[in-house]
């Protein structure tokens, strides 16, 4: 059985005292279970202190990018290597806002992807379409070809390993989300995209995450379908207390 993973993505926010005192609240009360895994992704600057006070508790921290080279002259980026000794379990690849922002690419996402396994990492690889392209009925074209490339190269045991977060980019913080069922029916397309890459034994052991406004007033219903297994949160994400209930419907 696939374990459902809840992880938030703080994006940019919040100071050193406020992520220390969310992070002390969080792990105070965060439920244990077998089922799921909670998963916080800070700021760079952040990351040093938050793992140093989850040790030995049931959150794990994540970055939300990484450069694909372990060093060199990349002004302002941060590496695999850096992170995996800070002692950060799992790292955001490819968020919408990377792509769209900061010129991240499919074939950037798969070079990464390959750096995190090197380290390993355990990458989150989004993926997701704009409202243009969700109209055009062009939704999982579009997601098929990113999960394809994020893929590519992979042994199958990566593969598996690998977190997929389908987040339509309409949905990203703006309150709309996708129905529970139109949310499920891609990501079910995802896991069929990778039984093609792969194997459906494979596929069957890929955790599929969805994003896009998700709050404790829909989680459960998102959790309730057939192939989503988890979610990656942003806005709901930021306070403590709400999080804790993200994480608490993922034990159910």
């Amino acid at each position: 059985m696939r374990k459902r993973v809840i992880a938030g993505n703080w994006k940019m926010n919040k100071t050193l005292s406020e992520a220390n005192d969310f992070i002390e609240q969080a792990a105070e009360k965060a439920p244990q279970s077998d089922k799921s895994e909670a998963v916080v992704c800070a700021p760079f600057p952040f990351l040093p202190s938050l793992v140093e006070k989850t040790k030995g508790t049931e959150i794990k921290i994540g970055a939300q990018n990484m450069h694909f080279e372990d060093k060199g002259a990349f002004t302002g980026e941060v590496s695999p290597v850096m992170l995996k000794d800070l002692g950060v379990s799992h790292v955001v690849l490819g968020h919408s806002e990377r792509r769209e922002h900061f010129g991240e690419t499919d074939e950037t996402v798969n070079k990464k992807v390959h750096a995190a396994f090197t380290h390993q990492l355990t990458p989150i690889v989004c993926v997701g379409e704009t409202l243009e392209q969700r109209e055009a009925d062009e939704t999982k074209n579009h997601v098929e070809k990113q999960v394809n490339k994020a893929l590519e190269g992979l042994s199958d045991q990566q593969v598996a390993q690998t977190i997929i977060a389908y987040e339509p980019i309409w949905a990203i913080g703006t309150g709309k989300t996708a129905s529970s069922e139109d949310a499920n029916e891609v990501c079910s397309h995802i896991r069929n995209v990778v039984g093609n890459i792969t194997s459906q034994e494979v596929a069957d052991q890929v955790v599929i995450q969805y994003g896009g406004s998700v709050k404790p007033g829909n989680i459960d219903e998102l959790l309730s379908q057939s192939d989503i297994d988890g979610a990656l949160v942003g806005g709901a994400s930021v306070e403590a207390e709400s999080y804790l209930q993200l994480v608490e419907a993922g034990t159910k």
